[in-house]
């Protein structure tokens, strides 16, 4: 069998951005395509009709959508085909991510479904468990849901206290415990659990809701997703067939931490639909609004807010189409019919964790930002109930804690790096060596005759710098690098900001449109000097202040960062002068 991966995760920050060669949404198959506007339709037409309804939780009416969706195939996607489903990979649950977005609480229930609600069967259920429940999870004849929080195991999901005892008849285990804010809880038919065997090893079981002492809390009172459900999972003498066990006994956290990188990635591909869903809504606005005699478009500040939404869409679809297109291309190297398919499947998942990371991070911040700046251009509207921008507000800020916070997957980034790094799994210490080597006799040059060349040459520059200072903070820390995770965070920021604006860049040099180039432009333009800043204050922190200790970092920050100028507001203009035209982002 050929290798499950050939992809390499965290490989792009020590390979040359010239280089790169990845998937773009403009390369998407015609089928792709009308899949997208299949699952605009449904979503339009079918759920965004009943918005008000969803909200106010009409008794019955979201589990009909999910089984309407159902009847559309829009659940079936990534369910191979032997078990009722299509078969289709990363690329074409991206487009109906971000396409099945246009009534937030039930895009929340969807992918929490198709998500982290089937994929833990997909994955790592055996040919009997699968054979019982992906046919009806593809159809929605059954819904799915995810049971990983307790009261007081959040981020630390192993802390959990759920108890699992085997029965004296050994045919089934006793659950006993309670799991929290669990999204799809009041109406899902399957819920993945997780409890400690004996109170010990960490496991994974498949619970169907009929079972015997399962049971369910009254719906959450919550800031946003009013629509969704969100209730306490209870398990009171819960009586799990041995055949439930998902996995193996104690290796449950591979399971939840494995499932959560998918999770993490389509958090971010929803996010693009977000984002477009709101520009959809603020260019109209900004066009028909006038103030002092002349529509507020016209005036530059509003402009800017528009465009630079149009930059932060742009540049995490880039990232997260990059995503899907790497990791349906290691998956088609696996032979299906292998009985190792589900574990090679999982490792190529699992090696593209840093970059599942970053798009949850950047996704669920790129849309806090566009969805703040939407309510500041509707003005005292944006802040009224009976305006869409109010409700986008709130409901995207739970996804910041989503799928693991923001801060535990910043933590992940630079914390998987450093392991692969020592481990030699990625050959980051030859790089340092080289980059250390170069600050004296100085860096390759980027050949000038290619398109943007000074912009490609920022990228590479932002690489070595989040090598270099990582580099500095593992010779300072040392052991007690976990430790310091303030700092980990600055050097998760450019790892992030770098993926980032290299695919954003790439996409624009393989389209060559001048409307992409000015965005990338302008991304790399705008985040270069702020990643500078963030690295040079933590390099100041490792140097505690001292000044014979800080000069050799701050002579090396120096010819790793270059400062290229470039005119802003003219980038942006053209990128604001496209958006209000077509009053969309596509």
């Amino acid at each position: 069998m050929p290798s499950p991966s050939t992809i390499k995760g965290g490989s792009f920050l020590i390979e040359p951005t010239v280089s790169a060669d990845v998937f773009i949404p403009e390369e998407l198959s015609f089928e792709f395509k009308e899949l997208g506007a299949t699952a605009a339709r449904f979503s339009t037409r079918e759920v965004f009709s009943k918005a008000e309804a969803i909200e106010t939780k009409e008794p019955g009416l979201m589990t009909s959508l999910l089984k309407a969706a159902g009847e559309q195939g829009l659940l079936m996607l990534e369910v191979p085909e032997a078990y009722g489903g299509l078969g289709l990979g990363k690329v074409a649950s991206t487009v109906i991510a971000e396409n099945i977005t246009h009534q937030t609480s039930f895009s929340v229930a969807f992918m929490c479904h198709t998500g982290i609600g089937t994929l833990p069967v997909l994955y790592y259920g055996t040919d009997e468990q699968k054979k019982r429940y992906l046919p009806r999870l593809a159809t929605g004849e059954m819904l799915a849901a995810y049971a990983l929080t307790e009261a007081n195991a959040g981020t630390d999901a192993l802390a959990g206290k759920a108890k699992a005892v085997l029965s004296a008849d050994k045919k089934h285990y006793i659950l006993n415990g309670e799991k929290m804010f669990i999204t799809n809880g009041g109406i899902a038919d399957l819920i993945t659990v997780f409890a400690k065997v004996d109170g010990e090893h960490f496991t994974a079981f498949l619970v169907e809701r009929s079972f015997e002492g399962v049971s369910c809390g009254k719906e959450e009172d919550k800031l946003g997703l009013h629509g969704t459900s969100t209730v306490p999972i209870i398990l009171n003498d819960a009586k799990i067939p041995v055949e439930n066990v998902l996995g193996e006994v104690g290796r449950g956290h591979k399971i939840a931490f494995n499932v959560l990188n998918i999770g993490r990635w389509k958090l971010g591909a929803a996010t693009v639909g977000g984002m477009k869903r709101l520009i959809e809504l603020t260019a109209p606005y900004a066009n028909q609004r006038y103030q002092f005699g002349r529509p507020i478009s016209s005036f530059q500040l509003i402009r800017q807010k528009i465009a630079v939404s149009a930059v932060l869409t742009y540049l995490t679809e880039s990232l997260v189409y990059r995503y899907a297109g790497a990791l349906d291309g290691a998956l088609s190297k696996i032979e299906k019919d292998s009985p190792d398919c589900a574990k090679c499947a999982v490792d190529a998942i699992e090696e593209l964790a840093i970059e599942a990371s970053i798009a949850k991070i950047f996704g669920s911040e790129a849309l806090w930002q566009v969805s703040d700046e939407a309510v500041q251009i509707f003005g005292g509207y944006g802040f009224i109930r009976d305006y869409p921008v109010e409700h986008h507000y709130r409901d995207c800020r739970i996804n910041r804690i989503f799928e693991g916070t923001n801060e535990i997957n910043r933590l992940i980034i630079t914390g998987t790096l450093v392991k692969r790094a020592m481990s030699g799994r990625i050959d980051m210490m030859t790089r340092l060596g080289e980059i250390l080597s170069q600050l004296k006799a100085g860096f390759p040059e980027v050949d000038p005759s290619l398109s943007h060349a000074v912009w490609i040459d920022q990228v590479d520059r932002l690489k070595r710098l989040a090598v270099y200072l990582a580099g500095v903070a593992v010779q300072k820390y040392t052991t007690e690098l976990e430790r310091h995770q303030a700092t980990l965070a600055v050097i998760s920021d450019i790892i992030m900001d770098v993926y980032a604006l290299e695919s954003g860049l790439v996409r624009a040099l393989k389209v060559r449109s001048p409307v992409f180039e000015a965005v990338a432009v302008y991304a790399i333009a705008e985040r270069a000097p702020v990643l500078a800043q963030k690295a040079r204050q933590a390099l100041v922190n490792i140097a505690e202040g001292n000044e014979q200790a800080l000069s050799p970092y701050l002579k090396a920050l120096e010819r790793i960062v270059k400062f290229v100028p470039a005119n802003v507001d003219a980038l942006l203009e053209t990128v604001a002068a496209r958006v209000l035209e077509r009053e969309a982002y596509d």
